[in-house]
């Protein structure tokens, strides 16, 4: 079956094909902000399917596993955590997470695997997350 989706033909009658998932305002960020000069993704989470959609998944993750580390090292004055997805592999087995601690904050071989032992929890979680962001329990913009 062909269908007109946007002006365009497509298969699936859909805008998917066409890697236009909708229409959102670049200020709908999870964490609210749009921050110049600083890592941030340009990714809008309303509207993405809360399974698995990585745009959504991955920005609430990158801040709470951020807020964690936080948490943990106490005395890091900035945490910033980068998820990088691999097309076709599971949601929660991202091709790279990413964490930069702020400035001068020391990294011993103890802060290195505090800080990973602290990012895998909640990657082993995703599917409570998502149970949060359908029950609403989740800010996302």
């Amino acid at each position: 079956m062909l269908d007109v989706a946007d002006g365009f033909l497509t298969v699936t009658g859909t805008s998917a094909e066409h890697g236009d998932d909708g229409q959102v305002s670049r200020g709908n960020r999870v964490n609210g902000l749009i921050t110049p000069n600083r890592s941030m993704s340009l990714e809008a989470a309303a509207g993405k399917h809360p399974v698995a959609h990585v745009g959504k998944l991955y920005n609430v993750v990158a801040q709470r596993m951020a807020a964690a580390v936080q948490a943990q090292l106490g005395t890091a004055s900035e945490v910033v955590v980068q998820l990088l997805s691999d097309i076709g592999a599971p949601v929660n087995q991202p091709r790279l997470v990413h964490v930069e601690i702020g400035q001068g904050f020391p990294l011993t071989p103890g802060t290195r695997a505090l800080v990973r032992q602290v990012v895998a929890t909640p990657l082993d979680s995703l599917p409570a997350l998502t149970a949060e962001i359908v029950a609403g329990k989740v800010r996302l913009f």
